[in-house]
């Protein structure tokens, strides 16, 4: 498999209007995720923007043998499309507004910024912070001690240990 940093499949959203307000959140597994995502749609409904969510799928650290990372691979991508399609009804229910779905296949941290310099009507970037010893998180750590001034969209970083209904009280 040649490691692909292009874009892959997307499903298209419906064009983002001139003033519409593009909420960017990186899916993963974690419990600040989703933390993140109902930042951004609470955002979202409330200042008539939208939700974009973006899935990487990060490549598998065994690759010896084509077949079995032909397999992994493909794998990945269900677990991907499977995400995106629970968290996009989320999305919807919440705001009423379809989300802008980006697949990518890389780093994560890499096909993030790629994304971010292509896509123009991303108004920001929702990131939540980890509440474990391990520090904030390796996507935040990276983008704030990497790239501080280098980002040409804002980033909002929601406290992990907020509640639901704290962060609809600061929304």
């Amino acid at each position: 498999m040649a490691e692909d940093t292009k874009p892959t499949e997307e499903e298209p959203a419906p064009e983002p209007t001139e003033a519409e307000r593009i909420f960017l959140v990186v899916v993963d597994e974690t419990e600040e995720m989703q933390k993140a995502l109902h930042f951004a749609c609470r955002r979202a409904l409330h200042t008539g923007g939208r939700v974009a969510l973006l899935y990487v799928i990060e490549p598998p650290e065994f690759q010896h043998w084509l077949g079995v990372e032909r397999v992994m691979q493909d794998e990945a991508r269900q677990q991907a499309e499977q995400t995106l399609q629970t968290l996009a009804a989320k999305v919807q229910a919440a705001t009423t507004k379809v989300p802008a779905l980006y697949v990518r296949e890389g780093r994560r941290r890499d096909e993030l910024l790629v994304l971010l310099k292509e896509e123009p009507t991303i108004s920001l970037l929702v990131l939540a912070t980890a509440t474990g010893r391990e520090g904030p998180g390796p996507l935040v750590t990276y983008l704030v001690s990497q790239l501080g001034g280098q980002l040409e969209v804002p980033v909002t970083l929601v406290p992990g240990a907020l509640t639901e209904e704290q962060i609809d009280a600061v929304t």
